[in-house]
């Protein structure tokens, strides 16, 4: 194992046990603002596919979106192997439309209809850390790291502002975002459409 492995491992657990900790009222408070943040970046706005994910060990939760945005055509993934496999959700009908995975989170249904990759406009992406260069901490399981080089959609790390660090040990293989969003604001990391940004961190 790399130097860089080992100290993700020991990154992530610390990480993890600190967001556990926040109490739930500020967890929802907090996840309310980034979900706001989301809402006024013009990325979202223009999206008309977005993939997303289900709050994890209290990871940012972006129920709400599902929620306030139904004309959008929303991607939930389940883990099938190695791999993420994608699912159209009605938001209308979410909590039908989940049960628990193999690593108990939930998922969409495998008879729901599948996302046509490529008609993705906007992922975003659960993440336990992200620096300011755009690498993020995942869980290790690599279900992320597998999917994302093949993906044409817009790439948005979502996390909290105390995980948004300096920098993060990064591998090889590991993707980028293109921007990051928190409580605080979007911060873009690529300078060809920066002016689009709704806020800077």
């Amino acid at each position: 194992m790399s130097a860089e492995a080992d100290l993700k491992r020991e990154l992530r657990q610390r990480l993890i046990a600190a967001r556990q900790a926040i109490p739930i009222q500020i967890w929802q408070q907090k996840s309310e603002e980034i979900c706001t943040q989301i809402e006024r970046s013009t990325q979202f706005q223009t999206a008309q596919v977005v993939l997303s994910y289900l709050s994890f060990r209290q990871e940012v939760d972006l129920t709400q979106l599902y929620y306030r945005h139904p004309d959008k055509s929303w991607g939930l993934p389940r883990c099938v192997g190695r791999d993420l496999v994608w699912h159209q959700v009605d938001s209308g009908q979410l909590e039908q439309s989940l049960s628990i995975g193999k690593f108990g989170i939930l998922e969409p249904l495998p008879t729901l209809p599948s996302i046509d990759l490529e008609t993705v406009d906007l992922i975003l992406i659960p993440t336990v850390a992200c620096d300011r260069q755009g690498y993020r901490l995942g869980y290790g399981g690599g279900f992320f790291d597998r999917f994302l080089p093949t993906q044409i959609g817009y790439k948005v790390g979502i996390t909290f502002n105390d995980f948004y660090l300096e920098h993060l040990p990064v591998e090889s293989w590991d993707i980028p975002m293109q921007s990051i969003v928190t409580e605080s604001g979007l911060a873009h990391l690529d300078s060809y459409d920066s002016a689009i940004l709704p806020k800077k961190l």
